[in-house]
């Protein structure tokens, strides 16, 4: 029998999807208040493979990665999730913008080996956490290089991403 051991510390890691510069500083701003100081933040990189946001957030999207500073255990995911949901609907209302959904908010977490999301959606790959969210293993981290899983959406197979993601991972490395 395995002993039963605590998880090692990850790295939050925050994708927030929108057009407006207000929506991404507004983001982050939230994230720090609730979970301290930002480590990385990367660029704002166009969204432009997929349009399963357009009718709803309309069209020259971009996406930037918020990672804070200070590891947790991977157990606040799925309150994590809950609290951008609300966040998203709090923007919603007070942004009184031209679009249906002016925010998108996706919280997941950065192990030295893997990338995972949280999701409000059930599918097969897909475990059920707590709260109505669910876990999605969307890359793993071996030989090297960020390694795609069969579901992994399109612009997370970007070599930006991957790049922010080992900026991420290294900074993670640093802290063991």
């Amino acid at each position: 029998m395995g002993a039963i051991l605590p998880p090692a510390p990850v790295l939050c890691l925050v994708a927030v999807t929108g057009q407006t510069d207000a929506a991404f500083d507004w983001a982050a701003e939230q994230v720090m208040e609730r979970l301290g100081r930002l480590q990385l933040c990367s660029e704002r990189f166009p969204f432009t493979q997929t349009d399963y946001y357009t009718a709803t957030m309309g069209t020259e999207l971009r996406k930037q990665f918020i990672v804070p500073a200070q590891p947790l255990d991977p157990v606040f995911l799925s309150s994590f999730k809950v609290k951008t949901n609300e966040w998203e609907e709090q923007y919603r209302q007070a942004a009184r913008a031209d679009v249906e959904r002016p925010i998108n908010l996706d919280p997941g977490y950065l192990s030295q080996d893997k990338l995972v999301l949280a999701s409000t959606k059930n599918h097969a790959h897909r475990l059920y956490l707590d709260h109505g969210i669910y876990a999605e293993l969307t890359l793993q981290y071996r030989a090297k290089a960020w390694q795609k899983m069969p579901w992994t959406y399109p612009d997370y197979l970007q070599p930006e991403f991957h790049t922010f993601f080992t900026e991420a991972r290294d900074y993670l490395r640093s802290l063991a």
